[in-house]
Order: structure tokens, then C-alpha cells, then sequence
């Protein structure tokens, strides 16, 4: 059995595959849009080429990494376990629907435990999910979750540096946190496909659903993110694909966005410099940054 392991990471405009010690150390990385295999001083290339092997596709280089980035730098500091880096945008989201896939195509919900009241829930989510994928609204909350984080990892070439559903504690979740030119927000992400958003501080409605306290939920989100990392934090509420926004008068501390206003980030600065970004980034990515929070 080999004693490397490949781990996959994905955003932030890059796809690479790292490979690690058992203990979580970094050897080695392949970067798949260069085709370069980077080898750290003291690891084994044929061992890491060898792990690899399943990976590679086409032409690769291999050899010593150019020049690390600072990122890459707090990447190998991290154990793999611990770095929130290489998280999906709805990365707990992804993990409910698998499961419910799952259980339905193993035949566990016909199972003894199948008469219990989860059983059932499960089975009537996972009938409705096959039926129609899209009846699910944790599927609509998915898409849009991956709406915004797309349109967050293009501002990487602003400066910017994002990631995705950050787990608290009590089972909350950040689903953004983006840190750049313009300071730290934390993104609440609403799916509102073709429907009327109303927006009466702190309650949010969409179509003709009960309205929600979305906004005191971004402020407490932005909150606890200020604690983690000593910095302000601002809470942005990104709406994506609204048929209509009502947000008048708008809440002075609170962002609301369509989620086709996000690229318009890019052009807005003044707050924090490169280093202060970088800084940040290095703490937030750090799973135990947010255990006490």
C-alpha cells in the first residue's frame, strides 16, 4: 500500500491534486490546467509519479515548484483535514443529497429500520428527488450556492480570495466568505429563480413563501466571522436570479445583491491591502479558526 495519499481541490481558479504523507504532509501537487507535477525537496518523484499515475492526463512537466505563492505557502502549513481551502461551494449540501441518492439506489430505505419516521422522510425526499430532481429545495439552494461561488472565484483576479461553506459550530454554516480590496464579506446565498423578493428588515420573502429572518441571519454570520478573525466583517445578502427585488429603503449594514451584481466587486477597493488579504485568508482557511465562534 502506497503511503501517499491524492487529495483533490477545486476553486479559486485553479484544479490541483495534492499529494500527502499519511500525517497529512504535502510532497507534492499537480497542477491539471499547466500540466505540472511540482515535488518538494526530500519527497520521491517516482513515488509521487506513481500515485499520481491514475490522475494524469496528457503531456506533464516535473520538477521543483517555481516560485510558491504565499497561498501555497499556508496550503502545505495545513493539514488537509483542517484546511477549508479545498471546500465546494455547498460542499454540505452535496453531502446530504449524495446520501440521499444513495440510500435510495442500496435499497436501504426498504431495510428493517425503513418504518422509522427518518426512514420515511428520507424515502419520500429520495421519491420526490427521482421524480423530479428539482422539487428538492435543497437542489435549488445547491445551484444557487454554485451561482455565487462562481461568480466570487472570478474576482481571484482582482485580488480577491474566497471560500465556500465554512463550518461553525451548532451546525451553522457561512456559505462565503470573500476577503479582497474592499474588506471581508460574509455571503449568504438566496435562490429566487423567476420569483418576486421583498425585503422588510429583518424578514425576507420570496414569491408567495412566509417570510424568513435572512438579514438578521447574515448579520449574526458576519458577526461571528468578525470574531474569528479580529476584523469587520460586513454581511451581504446575494439574491440570484430574482424576477423582481424589492429593498427599499435598503438596510444600512447589510449588501443586498442580485447575484449578476457580484462581478461589479472587482472594482472596489480601498480597505485592505495584499498582504492584510493574504493574512486574513491564512486565518480563515484554518478549520480551527471558527471552532470558537
Amino acid at each position: 500500500m502506497s503511503r501517499l495519499r491524492v487529495t483533490p481541490a477545486h476553486g479559486q481558479g485553479r484544479d490541483r491534486l495534492y499529494v500527502s504523507l499519511r500525517d497529512g504532509t504535502t510532497v507534492a501537487w499537480y497542477d491539471k490546467d499547466t500540466g505540472r507535477v511540482s515535488v518538494l525537496s526530500g519527497a520521491g518523484r517516482e513515488e509521487v509519479l506513481s500515485a499520481l499515475a491514475p490522475y494524469l492526463t496528457g503531456e506533464v512537466t516535473v520538477g521543483p515548484p517555481r516560485v510558491p505563492t504565499p497561498a501555497d505557502l499556508d496550503r502545505l502549513s495545513l493539514h488537509p483535514d483542517d484546511d477549508l481551502a479545498p471546500n465546494r461551494p455547498g460542499e454540505a449540501l452535496h453531502a446530504e443529497l449524495d446520501a440521499v441518492r444513495a440510500a435510495g439506489s442500496d435499497g436501504s430505505f426498504g431495510s428493517s429500520g425503513s418504518s422509522s419516521s427518518h426512514g420515511s422522510i428520507l424515502w419520500r425526499r429520495w421519491r420526490r428527488w427521482r421524480q423530479d430532481p428539482r422539487q428538492d429545495p435543497r437542489q435549488a439552494e445547491l445551484l444557487a450556492q454554485e451561482t455565487i461561488g462562481d461568480r466570487l472565484d472570478r474576482l481571484e483576479d482582482a485580488g480577491w480570495r474566497v471560500l465556500h461553506s465554512i463550518p461553525l459550530p451548532g451546525a451553522a454554516r457561512i456559505d462565503h466568505l470573500a476577503i479582497g480590496p474592499a474588506g471581508v464579506l460574509a455571503v449568504r446565498t438566496l435562490p429566487a429563480r423567476k420569483r418576486r423578493v421583498g425585503v422588510a428588515d429583518p424578514l425576507v420573502r420570496v414569491g408567495r413563501a412566509a417570510p424568513v429572518p435572512h438579514l438578521r441571519w447574515a448579520r449574526r454570520a458576519a458577526e461571528r466571522a468578525s470574531r474569528a478573525l479580529a476584523a469587520d466583517v460586513r454581511p451581504v445578502l446575494a439574491v440570484v436570479e430574482p424576477a423582481r427585488l424589492d429593498a427599499l429603503p435598503m438596510p444600512p449594514d447589510v449588501r443586498i445583491l442580485r447575484d449578476t451584481e457580484i462581478p461589479a466587486l472587482a472594482s472596489l477597493g480601498g480597505v485592505l491591502k495584499p498582504a492584510e488579504i493574504e493574512s486574513l485568508y491564512a486565518t480563515a482557511r484554518d478549520r480551527h479558526s471558527w471552532l470558537r465562534v
